[in-house]
């Protein structure tokens, strides 16, 4: 079995690469632009294995993406590649409609060309797996949860964007009888995450004693997935998911934005004690505009059908997490210097 993954060089990306290599025996072609967030330094464990190859490929470029089927003769997709971070869309939203709308548009017309050709047993193993995100159903009151007939109510360009390319994948399995199976997690977090997010942010900010910047009160509140949770059901769902539906991927820990940070400011006070405590550098910044009160996964249809559960608890998960960034400076080092040194996105005004 051969899988093509895109954006396998993200953070969510690696993680599927690296299960897929080292624990399921499947050989993985990771394509990736390597744009900011990407760092090859995350497939470290699997690079000189035979079942892997990387190539440095657009999803935009339309003969670069057929070249690849050609070459490779997928068994399957798994298809990361994304614009994900949401202040990023906010000023720059361009990025993320090319990528997110016209860059899936364009690897899936691949994929059906390609689908369209292979031999009747080869069409029925294969599989297009879609990943996207619980952002695509908009803000949650105090009760209830997402499920996979949710309406959609994006908030965000970033949100909009990944809304459009799963209304594109369906369509695609429905107009022309291409195998897409759709994901949507909540969020995720772990090893390997680029230092723009709350977690990896907040944990680099508190290791160095700077401000914790909070939007609002902190109230918003998010449910947490720890990545190889999440690697691990995208693999059920490649060899177990059925084609043309949609698929919810939690992991039952909602927890407000200031829940997280505090308790970072905790793990972090017992590993590597310092001068005050760092819940002392929680400061409350203006709301990001649009801003989603609350997201809650309901998972179940991913429990019932696929035999997934989560396998770590949100307070083991952001403890290993936080250690491991104590102990991979080497890792982040570069993009907290040379990429992004942590400073606030998002501000109204600073469009670009």
């Amino acid at each position: 079995m051969r899988v093509l993954v895109t954006g396998g060089a993200g953070f969510i990306g690696s993680a599927v690469c690296r299960q897929l290599v080292s624990e399921a025996g499947v050989t993985v072609v990771n394509v990736d632009k390597l744009t900011y967030a990407a760092n090859l330094a995350s497939l470290a464990s699997i690079d000189g294995s035979s079942s892997y190859r990387f190539e440095q490929h657009d999803i935009c470029d339309q003969e670069a993406v057929d070249r690849l089927f050609a070459r490779w003769e997928p068994t399957a997709v798994i298809h990361l590649a994304a614009e994900s971070h949401v202040d990023r869309s906010i000023t720059g939203s361009a990025k993320f409609i090319t990528t997110n709308i016209i860059g899936t548009y364009t690897l899936m017309e691949a994929a059906r060309r390609y689908h369209d050709r292979l031999p009747d047993e080869r069409r029925k193993q294969f599989r297009f797996v879609h990943v996207s995100t619980d952002e695509v159903y908009g803000s949650l009151g105090s009760f209830d949860r997402f499920r996979e007939d949710t309406p959609y109510r994006p908030s965000s360009p970033y949100s909009a964007s990944k809304a459009a390319s799963d209304h594109l994948a369906l369509a695609w399995h429905k107009t022309y009888g291409l195998p897409v199976v759709v994901s949507n997690c909540s969020n995720n977090y772990g090893p390997f995450q680029f230092p723009e997010k709350l977690i990896p942010l907040t944990i680099l900010n508190a290791i160095e004693y700077k401000p914790l910047p909070l939007y609002g009160d902190g109230s918003n509140v998010r449910d947490w997935l720890y990545v190889e949770d999440h690697a691990a059901g995208l693999i059920r769902l490649l060899f177990e998911g059925r084609p043309g539906e949609k698929y919810n991927f939690g992991g039952d820990s909602e927890r407000s934005n200031l829940e997280v940070v505090s308790q970072i400011c905790d793990v972090l006070d017992r590993l590597r004690p310092g001068p005050a405590a760092r819940r002392s550098l929680i400061t409350f910044v203006p709301d990001r505009p649009g801003h989603d009160a609350r997201y809650a996964i309901d998972a179940s249809k991913a429990h019932r059908e696929l035999g997934w559960q989560p396998t770590r608890s949100f307070e083991q998960g952001l403890a290993d997490t936080v250690e491991w960034y104590l102990a991979s400076g080497a890792w982040w080092a570069g993009a907290r210097n040379s990429v992004y040194d942590g400073s606030r996105l998002g501000l109204p005004g600073t469009l670009h």
